[in-house]
């Protein structure tokens, strides 16, 4: 069960793709900033294909997620930055199937990367249990 609300205003046009349209947290949640997670290994290794860095970022946010005491359940926002538009349906795809029935507010940007050997970069918001 989701530790938030998802909101779908139902005089606006429904989402496609799985994501709520809005997000209310309620009293006495906190809020975890994620920084944009990147496709690189700790030592510096980038892998060749898309999939396989869209899996290693989503392996960093949930890394980021366990170090908070929390899980995807927690994330009430993602934003992907992409590198180029032909990479958008993999990417659904693939966040699809780590955030399974999850809901979290999502946008996909179309952007110039800061390294050229990534092909996205994804941040995203966590709500907590308490106020820090």
């Amino acid at each position: 069960m989701p530790a938030f609300h998802s909101i779908d205003a139902t005089d606006a046009p429904p989402p496609s793709g799985g994501y709520a349209q809005a997000v209310l947290l309620p009293p006495g949640r906190g809020l975890l900033f994620i920084s944009g997670q990147i496709p690189e290994t700790s030592a510096g290794v980038v892998p060749p294909t898309f999939g396989e860095q869209c899996t290693l970022v989503w392996t960093h946010i949930e890394c980021q997620l366990r170090a908070a005491g929390l899980g995807l359940d927690h994330l009430v926002k993602v934003t992907t930055y992409l590198a180029d538009r032909t990479h958008a349906e993999e990417n659904s795809a693939l966040r699809n199937r780590v955030l399974g029935a999850r809901r979290p507010a999502l946008t996909v940007l179309i952007a110039g990367i800061y390294d050229p050997r990534w092909l996205l970069e994804i941040e995203a918001i966590a709500i907590t249990d308490t106020q820090p």
